[in-house]
């Protein structure tokens, strides 16, 4: 089946391991120093993992892929526990145990911002 995936390109890719903790589905892992979509039935094509690599290694493509499994995914979630985004709201430094934290990209740079400062940010 065609549909859109998550690319890493391994020669982008500077091996910070950004990308792993906002991928709920566990696509994305750490492998010889390198983030790898190592099962394409776990990502699920929402790019969430895009905002916050530094280098831009990361991109949505459309391609044949196996079907997103969602209850794989629910599994492997349940396998690795609840994970706490260890970063903080570029504008008010809200950790995500105050307020929900989105990856975005703005001004060329991956950051981290609350829901709270989101309107801000889009309104101005």
């Amino acid at each position: 089946m065609k549909r859109t995936i998550v690319r890493i390109d391994e020669e982008l890719c500077n091996g910070c391991g950004k990308c792993v903790t906002p991928c709920a589905e566990g696509a994305i892992v750490m492998m010889d120093g390198k983030a790898k979509v190592v099962k394409e039935e776990l990502c699920d094509g929402a790019g969430f993992c895009l905002a916050v690599c530094p280098t831009g290694a990361l991109t949505l493509e459309e391609r044949e892929a196996k079907a997103f499994d969602p209850e794989l995914a629910e599994k492997e979630e349940e396998k690795r526990g609840s994970r706490i985004i260890n970063e903080s709201c570029s504008i008010c430094s809200n950790t995500e145990e105050a307020a929900p934290l989105i990856p975005i990209r703005t001004k060329g740079k991956s950051a981290w911002v609350c829901v709270r400062c989101l309107p801000a940010l889009i309104h101005g």
